[in-house]
C-alpha cells in the first residue's frame, strides 16, 4: 500500500470506531467526517466505499479507558483520630442491561465494586494515610467491549487495621472520637468503612473526560461526602490498520496532519485567500480522535505538529505564526533523553531545514514579502519571531550545538540578499540602447530605486529587525550599496569625462543630487566605522560644474522672455498689483536658489565662486527684465489713445520693478550667505565676500531703484501739471470766494489723481511718488508765494491750501508721515506766507513781538542797559514808570562820551494812538546817567496785555548840529508789569528794578521788508521809515552791532 492509502486507512479507521460523546465543537455526524476525508485525500467515490468497506472489515481495536484518579477532598473522617486512611477500588461492569431509572438501577449504582466486578477485573489504588484530602495521580488501563452496557465504577475506602482499645483512646480527640470507638466495637475486625462511590456510564463520557465528582453514599446517611478527581480518556489497542502496526504512533499522526494541513491550505488558495492557520471542524475532530485513541502525549502531539508544519511552511503558503505554539510546547515539556535516536535526527533535520528556508526567504525578503502587500511587514516579523524561538529553545540547542547565532545568520543573509538585490536592479535597468546619456538615466532609476529601498529599510522593516533581533537593517543595506553605488558612479563619470553635453549636464545634476541624498541617509561621522566610498563623491562631478550654471542660467534667461512676451500688464488683483511675470519671474529665482541649494558645493573656495556665478546671473536677469518690461509697455502702449490705460500699464511695470527687487533683496538669505561665509572664512581674505557678493547686490539693487524712481518720476510728471495749473488758478480767484471755496479744485484734483495711484501702485511706490509730488508741489508754492508777495490775499489762499495740502498729503497716517512732510522748505514757507497773509497792522504786532523775543534771549549788555520800574494800578488806569539809570552806553561823541537821553513810547502807535512819546532830561557828557525820572501813561489795561504791547526805551545820543544818534533800544512787555499780570495791586507788594539791556534791530527784518513792499499802505510806510532810520543809526555808529 502507499502511503496515502495508509493514511487512509488510518483515518477512516480512526473515525468508524469512535468512543464517547462529541466535543462541542466538534463534528458529530460520522458520515460528515467520511465526506471531508474523501475530499482530503482526493478519492474517488468507487475507491472511498471500497476503502470503507475493507476498513470496515478490519479487527475492531480493543476499547480502553484509561482512567486517573487525580485526587479527593472533603472525604468523610472515620478513624478516631478524625482522618481516614482512603484507598480506591475502581473498574468497568459490562454486559448489564438495566432500564435508566428503575429500582434495579439505583439499587446497582450503590453496589460496591467487589459486589458487582470481578476481582480480576478491580484495580485498587494505594492507600493515603490520615487525609481527608488524598492524593493519587494514579493512571488504570479497563478494557470493555460495548460501550453502550458498559459503565465505570470508584469505591474509596477507608482502611480499617486491628488496633487494641488502648491505642484508640490515645488518638482520641473530641466526642466524635468517642462515638466513633464504640461503633468500632460493634464492627467485626478488621473490616474497612466506606467513604462514597462514583458510577458512570461510559456512553454519556466524552472522548476525553476531566471533572470533579461528587462521592454518593450507600444509604441516605451523610450525603455530602465530599468529591473525586478523575480524568478519563478512550483509548485503542492492537488497531488492525497497517500503519499502526508498522509505524511510531507520533509518525503516523505527523503524516495524516501533514496531509489534512495540505488539503486545506490547497482549498484556501483556490478561493483565492490565505489560510488562516485554524483546521476545519472536520479536521480539527479527526486529528483530536486519532491522538486520543493512539494516547499521544502532549509533547508528541506538539512534535507531529511542528514537523508538519514546518515541513509544509516550506512548500505551501501558510502564516509561520502556526510554528509558535508547537515549538513553545516542545520547550515546555522537553527532557533530556526523551526521544530515541531516530526521532532526535528527525527533529534536528526539521530544525535546519526550517532555518535555512528562513534565512533564504529572509535574503529575499524584498520580493517574498513586498509592501504592495498589506501584511507582508507583519509576516516577516512572525517569521523571525519562530527562528528566534526555535533557535532559543533547549530541544535545538541540543540536537544542533554547531549552529552560529542567529543573528550573525541574519545578518549575512540581509547582506547577500541586499547585494543580489541589487544586481537584479541594475539587470532590470539595462538600457537597450548603448551610449553615455542612456547608460546616466539607467544609473540614475538604479540610484532611485536603492534611495526607495533605504527609505523603507529604515521606516518599516528595520524596526522589525531591531525588535526581534537587535539588527540595525538600514546600517547593513546602506554599507552594502554605497559601496556598489559608488563604483558605477565613479565609472560613469570617467566615461564621460569633460565632454559634458547640456542633456548630460542635466543627468549629471539630477545623479549628484540624489546621490547627495543618498550619502546624507548614512551614519554620521562619529558614527561611521570607517571611510565610506561616497566620501568625497562631489570630485566626480568637478567637470560638469560649469555645465550646470549655464544650463540654470539659460533656463532661467528664457523662462524670463516667455515670461514678459505673455504678460498683458493687468494687475492679477485688487491687493496684488503687480502682474503675471513678477510672478514668473519670482517663481524663476526661486528656482535659481532651490538649484544652489541643490548643489551645496562641499569645498568652499569653489563653493564660493559657484555662489558668486548664481548672484551675478540673477542680477543680470533682474536687469534683463527691467529693458524687457518697459518694451514690453511701451508695445502695448504704442498706438493707445486712452492716456489712463498708458498710465495703468506704467503703474504695473513699476510694481513688478518693486517686486522684483523685494525678490533680489531675499538673495542673501534664499543663498545661506551667512553659513557660506562661516564655511570660507578659512580660506578666503577677509572682508572678500563682502567686497564681492554684496558688492554685486548692491550694484542691482541700486540699478533696480533707479528704474523704479525713473517710473515714479514719469508718472509724477503727468500730475505736477495739473497741480502747478490748479495753484495758479487758485491764486487767480476773485477776492469774493472764501479760501476753502478756492482751494476746492485742487482738493478734488488730488483726491482723484491720488486715489488713482494708490489702487494701482504697491505702497512703496505710492510713498515715493507722494515725496516726487509733495516736493514738486512745495516748489510751485514757493514760486507762486514769491510772485504774490504783495497780495495778502493771495498769500492767505496759498496758506490755506498749503495746510490742505499737508493734510491731504498725510491722509490719516496712510500718506507720508509728518517728518517727511515737515521739510525745512514747507517750515520755511510757512513761515513766509504766515507773513504774506498777515495786514500791515498785524505786521507791526509780529515785528514788536520777534523785538520782545529777541531781549528776552539778549544777556550780553555790550551796548550798555537801562534799568526801569514799572507799574500799573489798575484802579486809576495808569501806568507808572520809573526810568531810574542808564549804564555802560557807547562813547558816540568825538570826546569819546555821549549825551544820553530816553524816548518812552508805547509800542505799537495803532493800539495806544492818544499816548505821545516822553523824553528824559538829557545828561551832558556821561556814559552811566542817573536819570531818576518818572513817568505816568493814563491807559486801559485791555490794550497793554496783548502780548505785542510793550514799552519802547530808545536812548539817543544827542546831538546839537545834526540828527540824534542811537544808542539803542530796550523793550519791556507791559503784559509782565505788575498789576497787569493778574497779581495783587503794586502798592501792595515791593516793586522791583528791571534791567534791560540795549538791542540794535536786524538789518534785514523779513517783515520790515514785507512791509516796505506794500506801497500803497501810508501806516506801513511810516512804521518801515521809522525803523529803517533806527537801523540805519544803529550801523553808522556801532562798529560791533549786536544781534
Amino acid at each position: 500500500m502507499s502511503q496515502r492509502e495508509l493514511l487512509y486507512e488510518e483515518a477512516l479507521y480512526t473515525v468508524l470506531h469512535r468512543l464517547g460523546q462529541p466535543e462541542t465543537s466538534h463534528v458529530k455526524e460520522t458520515s460528515e467526517l467520511l465526506r471531508y476525508l474523501q475530499e482530503a485525500f482526493q478519492a474517488q467515490p468507487e475507491e472511498h466505499q471500497q476503502m470503507l468497506q475493507r476498513v470496515g472489515e478490519l479487527e475492531k481495536p480493543i476499547f480502553c479507558l484509561k482512567a486517573t484518579v487525580k485526587q479527593a477532598k472533603g472525604i468523610l473522617g472515620k478513624d478516631v483520630s478524625g482522618f481516614s486512611d482512603p484507598y480506591c477500588l475502581l473498574g468497568i461492569e459490562q454486559g448489564v442491561g438495566i432500564q435508566e431509572g428503575s429500582p434495579v438501577s439505583r439499587r446497582r449504582q450503590k453496589a460496591v465494586v467487589r459486589d458487582t466486578i470481578p476481582e480480576e477485573q478491580t484495580h485498587r489504588t494505594q492507600v493515603k494515610s490520615q487525609t481527608l484530602n488524598p492524593v493519587w495521580d494514579e493512571t488504570f488501563i479497563l478494557e470493555f467491549e460495548d460501550i453502550t452496557n458498559a459503565s465505570f465504577h470508584l469505591d474509596m475506602w477507608d482502611l480499617d487495621t486491628v488496633e487494641s482499645v488502648r491505642q484508640k483512646l490515645g488518638e482520641l480527640t473530641d466526642l466524635h472520637g468517642l462515638r466513633r470507638i464504640f461503633k468500632e466495637a460493634r464492627k467485626d475486625k478488621g473490616q474497612d468503612d466506606f467513604l462514597g462511590n462514583v458510577v458512570l456510564k461510559l456512553q454519556d463520557l466524552h472522548c476525553r473526560e476531566d471533572q470533579w465528582y461528587p462521592l454518593e453514599p450507600c444509604t441516605e446517611t451523610y450525603p455530602d461526602r465530599g468529591q473525586c478527581h478523575l480524568q478519563f480518556q478512550f483509548i485503542h489497542k492492537r488497531r488492525a490498520t497497517v500503519a499502526s502496526r508498522s509505524q511510531p504512533s507520533y509518525t503516523v499522526h505527523f503524516h495524516l496532519l501533514q496531509q489534512l494541513v495540505s488539503h486545506e491550505v490547497t482549498q484556501y488558495q483556490a478561493g483565492s485567500t490565505s489560510w488562516d492557520a485554524s483546521l476545519s471542524p472536520q479536521g480539527a475532530t479527526i486529528l483530536f480522535l486519532h491522538a486520543t485513541q493512539k494516547d499521544l502525549s502532549d509533547f508528541h502531539q506538539s512534535m507531529a505538529q511542528w514537523l508538519a508544519y514546518s515541513r509544509l511552511y516550506q512548500s505551501l503558503e501558510f502564516p509561520s505564526s502556526c510554528l509558535l505554539h508547537p515549538i513553545t510546547s516542545i520547550e515546555y515539556q522537553w527532557i533530556q533523553g526523551r526521544l530515541k535516536e531516530e526521532q532526535r535526527e528527525e527533529l534536528a533535520t526539521s530544525f535546519t531545514s526550517l532555518l535555512a528556508y528562513g534565512l533564504s526567504l529572509i535574503r529575499k525578503f524584498r520580493s517574498v514579502f513586498p509592501l504592495s502587500v498589506p501584511d507582508s511587514p507583519s509576516r516577516l516579523q512572525s517569521l523571525l519571531r519562530v527562528l528566534v524561538q526555535m533557535c532559543k529553545t533547549k530541544a535545538f540547542r541540543e540536537l544542533c550545538p554547531d549552529s552560529a547565532p542567529l543573528s550573525q545568520l541574519v545578518s549575512e543573509a540581509l547582506r547577500m540578499g541586499t547585494v543580489e538585490w541589487f544586481h537584479l536592479k541594475q539587470q532590470h535597468h539595462q538600457p537597450m540602447v548603448q551610449g553615455i546619456l542612456e547608460a546616466g538615466k539607467a544609473l540614475l532609476s538604479l540610484v532611485h530605486d536603492v534611495m526607495t529601498d533605504l527609505h523603507q529599510c529604515r521606516y518599516t522593516w528595520n524596526k522589525i529587525f531591531h525588535n526581534v533581533l537587535k539588527i540595525d537593517l538600514f546600517s547593513v543595506a546602506f554599507l552594502e550599496l554605497q559601496w556598489l553605488v559608488a563604483k558605477r558612479v565613479q565609472d560613469h563619470t570617467a566615461a564621460v569625462g569633460n565632454l559634458v553635453s547640456p542633456d548630460i549636464g542635466e543627468n549629471l545634476f539630477q545623479l549628484y543630487v540624489t546621490l547627495k541624498e543618498l550619502s546624507q541617509l548614512g551614519p554620521g561621522p562619529s558614527d561611521s566605522s570607517g571611510v565610506l566610498a561616497l566620501d568625497g563623491f562631489h570630485r566626480w562631478f568637478q567637470p560638469a560644474i560649469p555645465s550646470w550654471l549655464q544650463k540654470a542660467y539659460s533656463v532661467a534667461l528664457e523662462r524670463v522672455h516667455r515670461a514678459v512676451q505673455m504678460d498683458s500688464l493687468v494687475p492679477l488683483g485688487e491687493l496684488t498689483k503687480h502682474s503675471t511675470s513678477a510672478v514668473d519671474l519670482s517663481t524663476c529665482f526661486a528656482q535659481i536658489s532651490h538649484t544652489a541649494r541643490q548643489l551645496d558645493w562641499p569645498d568652499p573656495e569653489e563653493a564660493f565662486m559657484i555662489t558668486v556665478k548664481f548672484v551675478e546671473d540673477t542680477c543680470r536677469l533682474a536687469l534683463v527684465y527691467c529693458s524687457l518690461i518697459k518694451a514690453r509697455a511701451r508695445e502695448l502702449s504704442a498706438g493707445q489713445k486712452d492716456q489712463g490705460q498708458a498710465a495703468n500699464m506704467l503703474c504695473v511695470v513699476v510694481n513688478n520693478m518693486e517686486q522684483l527687487r523685494l525678490v533680489i533683496d531675499k538673495l542673501p538669505t534664499q543663498l545661506a550667505w551667512e553659513a557660506l561665509e562661516q564655511r570660507v572664512g578659512a580660506v578666503l581674505e577677509q572682508g572678500q565676500l563682502q567686497n564681492t557678493l554684496h558688492a554685486q547686490l548692491q550694484g542691482a539693487l541700486a540699478g533696480l531703484s533707479h528704474e523704479i524712481r525713473t517710473g515714479v518720476r514719469t508718472l509724477a510728471e503727468q500730475l505736477e501739471v495739473g497741480i502747478a495749473t490748479h495753484i495758479q488758478k487758485l491764486i487767480g480767484v476773485k477776492e469774493s470766494v472764501l479760501p476753502e471755496d478756492a482751494i476746492l479744485p485742487l482738493m478734488k484734483f488730488l483726491e482723484v489723481k491720488l486715489c488713482y495711484m494708490n489702487t494701482n501702485l504697491v505702497q512703496e511706490n505710492f510713498s515715493s511718488l507722494l515725496t516726487l509730488l509733495w516736493t514738486h508741489t512745495l516748489t510751485v508754492l514757493v514760486e507762486a508765494a514769491s510772485s504774490q508777495r504783495n497780495s495778502s490775499l493771495a498769500s492767505s489762499r496759498l496758506k490755506a491750501a498749503l495746510q490742505y495740502l499737508k493734510i491731504s498729503f498725510h491722509a490719516g497716517g496712510c500718506g507720508l508721515p509728518q517728518e517727511a512732510l515737515n521739510t525745512a522748505t514747507f517750515q520755511a514757507l510757512q513761515r513766509d506766507l504766515e507773513l504774506q497773509a498777515a495786514s500791515s497792522r498785524e505786521l507791526i504786532q509780529k515785528y514788536f513781538c520777534s523785538r520782545i523775543q529777541q531781549q528776552a534771549e539778549t544777556t550780553s549788555e555790550q551796548l550798555g542797559a537801562v534799568t526801569i520800574k514799572a507799574s500799573y494800578r489798575a484802579s486809576e488806569q495808569k501806568l507808572h514808570i520809573e526810568l531810574l539809570s542808564a549804564s555802560s552806553l557807547l562813547p558816540l561823541d568825538s570826546n569819546g562820551s555821549s549825551d544820553p537821553f530816553v524816548q518812552l513810547t508805547l509800542e505799537p502807535r495803532h493800539e495806544f494812538p492818544e499816548l505821545a512819546p516822553r523824553e528824559t532830561q538829557k545828561h551832558k557828557k556821561e556814559l552811566h546817567p542817573l536819570f531818576d525820572e518818572t513817568f505816568e501813561f493814563l491807559v486801559p489795561a485791555e490794550p497793554c496785555q496783548k502780548d505785542w504791547a510793550c514799552l519802547l526805551l530808545t536812548v539817543l545820543d544827542h546831538d546839537t548840529l545834526g540828527a540824534d544818534d542811537l544808542e539803542g533800544e530796550a523793550f519791556l512787555p507791559l503784559c509782565r508789569v505788575p498789576g497787569l499780570t493778574g497779581s495783587e495791586e503794586p502798592s501792595e507788594a515791593p516793586q522791583t528794578q528791571t534791567r534791560l539791556p540795549l538791542t540794535y534791530p536786524a538789518p534785514n527784518d523779513p517783515i520790515l521788508q514785507l512791509l516796505e513792499s506794500r506801497k500803497g499802505d501810508r501806516e506801513a510806510q511810516a512804521f518801515v521809515k521809522l525803523r529803517r532810520q533806527r537801523a540805519k543809526q544803529a550801523f553808522q555808529h556801532a562798529p560791533h552791532p549786536g544781534p
